[in-house]
């Protein structure tokens, strides 16, 4: 295992702070009802998967400072786009009687999140004979 320095681990966390509070602000412009699809949450993590897939598909083709993939991807990124907050709110949804809309949420989200990361790599060149 490689060693990490302190430097990155505090690039990492800030970066991750940075993109929390980017969502954070996109779920107070956009607020929602517990019984609706909480949109700000969904175009976070497909916003966030687009751009996903765009820096891993620049960075296969582009050097870059080894910290970049780890504060941009794992930090800013990790921090900006939400795996729990979309499962919390599947659930709320089916919880609120709403189990058709939850499941649409549900597979929309994963479909969505798939094709975004596809591309985003696409778009910058990560993409080409089945490598990404």
């Amino acid at each position: 295992m490689r060693s990490v320095s302190l430097r990155t681990v505090l690039l990492i966390s800030t970066a991750g702070a940075c993109g929390a509070l980017a969502r954070y602000g996109l779920e107070q412009l956009w607020p929602h009802r517990s019984d609706v699809i909480p949109w700000a949450t969904l175009a976070a993590n497909i916003s966030g998967c687009l751009l996903i897939g765009a820096l891993s598909g620049w960075l296969a083709r582009h050097r870059a400072p080894e910290w970049c993939r780890p504060v941009l991807g794992v930090g800013f990124l990790g921090g900006y786009t939400t795996f729990s907050a979309y499962a919390v709110q599947w659930l709320t949804l089916v919880g609120e009687g709403r189990p058709i809309l939850g499941i649409g949420y549900l597979l929309g989200t994963l479909a969505g999140a798939m094709a975004a990361v596809y591309l985003g790599a696409a778009l910058t060149g990560g993409r080409s004979k089945g490598r990404t």
